[in-house]
């Protein structure tokens, strides 16, 4: 898929590097067509790997989508210049006029505090709200996932006795939901995490649809019966590196941390890990924005 992005932003050059087609502004306005506009709200401190890993998964369909970022306002980033947040991000009070086929919440590293003790809780919730009637199809990740649950249907998080960390097996439950379309009956996703719902919670709740869990790592991937709320507990877009990067930070702060399940050969940190979950992360990817975003959303985004 074309992804269409600001000539200058830091990822571009990479995903060109990968051979990942990005359309630059000046190109994609000579097609004859309308792009999906997709906002992804950015809860993550390292916003330019975030950037990187999402824009990655994003760009394997045919479709043309037209990115752009969104910050809280509530919150300072201690991790991304002032300079990368001025040139590429907007603020809620900049868009909420605005209408969009597609937005994505990402995780962020609150998970151990109370929802309502993050600073910027108020501001997300908005967010959410708004999303129901301004966005044609929301995915939230992993705590943003935790986050939407809690507030659009109750259902509050548990703390885990150690961190969820590694690559799990899932099993497909729903395999005619064109979300899961393409699936294996078995597939990899990566998850790191110290919170989980309870499977049968989620389960139990009218108005969801679980389409993909682990009997280890729990519920994957759920979603609202019309589509307009996905929420994906894991992490497909990691790269190969991201959870070795996580493993070895934390060793270096003497923080509780067990080697990532399932994920460097022998167990031993000094391989290469082994990229197991890629395809299936594309093809969520791709199936998210094929067949709840482009199939559904109106030609004339504000009607």
């Amino acid at each position: 898929m074309p992804i269409r992005v600001k000539n200058d932003l830091p990822a571009k050059e990479q995903l060109e590097n990968e051979n990942i087609f990005v359309m630059d502004e000046q190109r994609a306005m000579h097609q004859d067509i309308r792009p999906l506009k997709v906002c992804i709200l950015n809860l993550m401190p390292l916003k330019e790997e975030t950037e990187l890993q999402l824009l990655r998964a994003l760009s394997n369909t045919p479709l043309q989508v037209d990115l752009s970022f969104l910050m809280v306002a509530s919150h300072v980033s201690q991790n991304t210049s002032l300079n990368h947040l001025n040139s590429f991000y907007s603020t809620f009070d900049d868009i909420k006029s605005h209408r969009y086929d597609g937005l994505i919440i990402t995780g962020a590293p609150v998970e151990q505090m109370p929802f309502e003790e993050v600073d910027y809780w108020e501001e997300l919730k908005e967010i959410m709200d708004w999303s129901v009637t301004n966005v044609t199809s929301t995915l939230h990740i992993c705590w943003g996932a935790q986050a939407a649950l809690y507030h659009h249907f109750g259902i509050q998080k548990i703390a885990l006795p150690e961190k969820l960390f590694g690559i799990y097996h899932h099993r497909v439950l729903h395999r005619r939901n064109p979300l899961v379309r393409g699936f294996d009956d078995i597939f990899c996703a990566p998850h790191s995490r110290h919170t989980t719902v309870s499977p049968e919670e989620v389960h139990s709740k009218e108005g969801l649809t679980v389409l993909a869990e682990s009997d280890t790592a729990g519920i994957l991937l759920c979603m609202t019966n019309d589509g307009k709320q996905i929420f994906l507990m894991g992490h497909p877009e990691y790269d190969r590196y991201t959870l070795d990067k996580e493993y070895k930070r934390d060793m270096s702060k003497n923080l509780p941390i067990h080697i990532p399940f399932n994920y460097y050969p022998g167990d031993d940190p000094e391989q290469k890990p082994a990229l197991q979950w890629r395809s299936h992360c594309n093809m969520l990817y791709s199936n998210w924005l094929n067949y709840y975003v482009y199939q559904v959303t109106p030609y004339d985004i504000g009607s």
